[in-house]
C-alpha cells in the first residue's frame, strides 16, 4: 500500500510539503470546494452556480527562489553525467540565478470593499499576490492577516467599485448528506464548478482546532482556498485538502468549517493576528482503564496532567483534576477542550468544574492569550523530599528504582526531582505495551506522590483494598507528563 502523505501542493509543482501517515496521500490542496446544505437532488445548479460566480476568485501567488548550484535531483551525486548536466543548466541560464515561481489557487470575497479569504497554504511565502476576478479583470492584493492553525489567509484588494461578495452560512447546520457545490481553479484550468455531498462531519487531519467537512464533490489542485457553498449560496466550508494515492480526486475532500474560519476571519480584520484563549494545562484523554483507575463514573471530560505558572494554576487547577465543563459547557474530550478554550476571547472570566477524587468542583479562571504563552510551558516540579536509602524493586512488569542524584544527573533532572525511575520493563507486560520504557520517572501512584518502593507497593494495596482493576500512575518523560493506568493483575 502506498503511504499517506498530507501534502501542501502548488500547481507550478515548485513547492511541496508532505507528512507520512499511512495507507492513502491526503493532499493539502490550493483547492475550492463546495459543501451544500440540500432539500433534495436539485433538478440543476445552474441559477446558483451564475449567481455566486462572481464572487469566487483565482489567486496567482509570485515567489523568488534561490538558484541551485547544480544538478540536484537530476542525476545522483558524483554520476558521470553530473558536470554534462550542469553545463546544461548554466548555458540555458539555469544556474546559480534566482528564479521565480509560481503557483495558482482559489478564493472568494466576503466584501463589498475588497477583502478575500483563501487558504493560508496558497499565500505562505508569496512576494506578491495577484487576484483574478470572473469578469477577467485582475488586481493586486496585500495579506491582511494569517492563521497557519487553521490554514486560513485574510487579504485586500483595492477596486474602484464594490465588488460581488458572498456570505458565511452556519456549518453547524450542515448535514451528512446534503447537496453541496465547489467552485475554483482547478490544475489552473479557471473557473470550475464540481457539485456532491456532505459526506461527514467534523473530522480532524492533524491541527489543533480541525474542524472539516468531508465531501465527495471534486477537489483538485489549485482548488484550495475556495468556498464549500450550501444551496442557498452561503459558504459553509473553505476546501483545503483531499484525500489521494495520486493527487487527483477520488471523492474524499476537506473544507474547514465556515463556523471556524468565521471566528479567525473576525480577528484578523480586526487585529491582523489571532488572539484565541489559553487555559494553561496540559491534558489527556480519560481513557475506559484511566476512568476505572480514578473511580470515574464517565470515560469523558480532559484529564490534567500538568499545570504551569498560569490562569489554571492561580485559580487552583491541580494535576490530577478531570475537567468536565468549561463555561457551561460539558466537555468530551481534549480536542473538544482546546477548541472551546481557543474560541472563548482572551480575558473572559468562566466557569471550569473539575472532579477532584472524586468529588465535582467549579472554579472561576480569567483566561490568557494562547498566542503570549505558547512555548512558555514549563514542567511542574514535586517536591524536595529524598529518601535516604535507594532500593529497586519489581512490580507490574516494571523494574522500578528511588531516584538518585546520580540517576538525576544521567536523566538530567532538576535537583528537586524525585519519584521512581524506571530501570527496565518486561516486554511481555501491560506496562511495556502501554508505552512504559526504561528512563521514564513515576512521580505519583493513585494520584498520591511516591519517593520510595513502600510508596508505591502502599498505592497498590490501597488500589486493590477499593476494589479497583488498575493503577494510575504520573509518568515524566524530557519532563513531559502523563498518566498511565496499568492493571493490577500482574505482580
Amino acid at each position: 500500500m502506498q503511504p499517506q502523505a498530507i501534502t501542501n501542493t502548488q500547481t507550478s509543482g515548485h513547492r511541496l510539503r508532505m507528512i507520512w501517515l499511512s495507507g492513502l496521500t491526503v493532499m493539502l490542496i490550493m483547492s475550492q470546494a463546495v459543501v451544500a446544505a440540500a432539500r433534495g437532488a436539485p433538478e440543476s445548479f445552474a441559477d446558483l452556480a451564475e449567481r455566486i460566480s462572481p464572487a469566487v476568485v483565482n489567486i496567482t501567488t509570485s515567489t523568488v527562489v534561490e538558484g541551485r548550484s547544480g544538478p540536484q535531483g537530476i542525476v545522483p551525486e558524483g554520476s558521470p553525467f553530473e558536470d554534462f548536466f550542469r553545463e546544461f543548466q548554466d548555458r540555458n541560464g539555469q544556474g546559480n540565478r534566482p528564479r521565480r515561481s509560481s503557483a495558482l489557487g482559489s478564493g472568494f470575497v466576503i466584501s463589498e470593499d475588497g477583502f478575500i479569504v483563501t487558504n493560508n497554504h496558497v499565500i505562505d511565502g508569496a512576494d506578491e499576490v495577484t487576484i483574478e476576478f470572473f469578469s477577467g479583470n485582475e488586481l493586486p492584493a496585500t495579506v491582511v492577516g494569517t492563521d497557519p492553525n487553521t490554514d486560513i489567509a485574510l487579504l485586500k484588494v483595492e477596486a474602484d467599485e464594490a465588488l460581488p461578495f458572498v456570505s458565511f452560512g452556519d456549518s453547524d447546520l450542515a448535514r451528512v448528506g446534503d447537496w453541496v457545490m465547489a467552485m475554483g481553479n482547478p490544475l489552473g484550468q479557471g473557473f470550475s464548478v464540481s457539485a456532491g455531498i456532505v459526506s461527514a462531519r467534523n473530522r480532524a487531519l492533524s491541527g489543533t482546532y480541525d474542524d472539516y467537512i468531508q465531501t465527495d464533490a471534486a477537489i483538485n489542485r489549485g482548488n484550495s482556498g475556495g468556498p464549500l457553498f450550501n444551496m442557498d449560496g452561503e459558504v459553509v466550508g473553505v476546501n483545503t485538502a483531499i484525500l489521494s494515492p495520486n493527487g487527483g480526486s477520488i471523492g474524499i475532500g476537506f473544507s474547514m468549517a465556515s463556523n471556524v474560519v468565521t471566528r479567525v476571519v473576525d480577528q484578523l480584520k480586526e487585529f491582523g493576528e489571532t488572539r484565541r484563549g489559553w487555559l494553561g494545562v496540559r491534558i489527556q484523554d480519560v481513557t475506559d482503564d484511566v476512568a476505572e483507575a480514578m473511580g470515574l463514573e464517565a470515560t469523558a471530560g480532559a484529564l490534567v496532567t500538568d499545570v504551569p505558572e498560569g490562569p489554571a494554576m492561580e485559580a487552583g487547577i491541580k494535576q490530577g483534576d478531570v475537567i468536565v465543563s468549561f463555561d457551561g459547557r460539558s466537555v468530551e474530550d481534549t480536542r473538544g477542550l482546546v477548541r472551546q478554550v481557543g474560541n472563548t476571547e482572551v480575558g473572559k472570566s468562566v466557569r471550569v468544574v473539575v472532579i477532584r477524587e472524586g468529588v465535582s468542583e467549579t472554579l472561576k479562571i480569567t483566561l490568557g492569550r494562547r498566542e503570549e504563552a505558547e512555548g512558555a510551558v514549563p514542567a511542574a516540579q514535586p517536591g524536595d523530599v529524598t529518601p535516604e536509602e535507594p532500593s529497586k524493586s519489581e512490580v507490574l512488569g516494571l523494574t522500578l528504582q528511588v531516584l538518585s542524584d546520580d540517576l538525576k544527573a544521567q536523566l538530567d533532572l532538576g535537583p528537586n526531582s524525585e519519584g521512581l525511575v524506571v530501570t527496565d520493563v518486561d516486554e511481555t507486560s501491560q506496562a511495556y505495551e502501554k508505552g512504559l520504557r526504561a528512563g521514564d520517572l513515576i512521580t505519583e501512584a493513585g494520584q498520591r506522590k511516591v519517593v520510595s518502593i513502600g510508596d508505591f507497593e502502599d498505592r497498590i494495596t490501597e488500589a486493590r483494598e477499593a476494589g479497583r482493576k488498575s493503577l494510575l500512575l504520573l509518568v515524566r518523560r524530557g519532563g513531559d507528563p502523563r498518566f498511565v493506568a496499568l492493571g493490577l493483575d500482574e505482580g
